[in-house]
């Protein structure tokens, strides 16, 4: 409560800078939480506790527990999208190989994106206000164009057609991510029982390969 009297003292009470760093708060509360718990199991409650004012003030900010994962996720694919600039920043021409090799880190990077990507975004969606979802979506929108302005840069010979084709079937392939390279001890024992045929793959090396294979005849 002390630091939250200090901040309002710094701050004026409604300002933007009070109303942003409060957001920031709430969502590093949830990301921190997030990293040792399942969303189910997380609660506006628990988020309160770990912020310096009291937890119905979080209503003020986000009305729904959707709507701070919905903040953490929209923060996250920001983040990628900074990466992304500054791949392109770095290299001024790469082959299909290095670009795979460099795309792929990025993501390897980034593995709450890919975590929040796995769960049901329907419900995550459906349980946010319009201009919540609306913020995000612009975010979302515009990693898909960074996306398209990276093989536009190095891949001039693709036509907007090829690009498309690409981000619609890399884009999807994103959300199975998770599920599929980061599995629990259990679910391993699981399909040993089951004598499933499973061979598991890094986050690097399942986007690796999976972007070296929609580059093909593009090298």
């Amino acid at each position: 409560m002390i630091h939250a009297k200090k901040e309002e003292n710094y701050m004026p009470r409604g300002s933007k800078e009070l109303t942003q760093s409060r957001k920031e708060e709430i969502i590093n509360a949830c990301a921190q939480l997030y990293e040792t718990m399942n969303f189910k199991d997380i609660t506006l409650k628990e988020i309160g506790k770990k912020t310096s004012f009291s937890r119905t003030s979080i209503y003020n900010y986000f009305q729904t527990k959707e709507e701070i994962f919905l903040a953490l996720l929209q923060r996250e694919y920001e983040l990628w999208v900074k990466d992304l600039e500054t791949m392109m920043q770095e290299h001024e021409t790469m082959s299909a190989g290095v670009f795979a090799d460099c795309l792929a880190n990025t993501l390897e990077k980034r593995e709450r994106l890919l975590k929040i990507m796995s769960m049901n975004h329907y419900d995550l969606e459906e349980n946010c206000r319009l201009e919540n979802l609306t913020s995000f979506k612009i975010s979302y929108g515009n990693s898909m164009k960074t996306v398209r302005r990276c093989l536009e840069k190095y891949f001039p010979k693709m036509t907007r057609k090829d690009t498309q084709e690409f981000i619609y079937a890399f884009f999807p392939f994103l959300f199975g991510v998770y599920p599929y390279t980061v599995v629990s001890e259990k679910q391993k024992e699981a399909m040993r029982l089951a004598d499933a045929d499973y061979v598991f793959f890094s986050i690097y090396e399942i986007t690796n390969t999976m972007i070296l294979k929609l580059l093909q005849g593009w090298q």
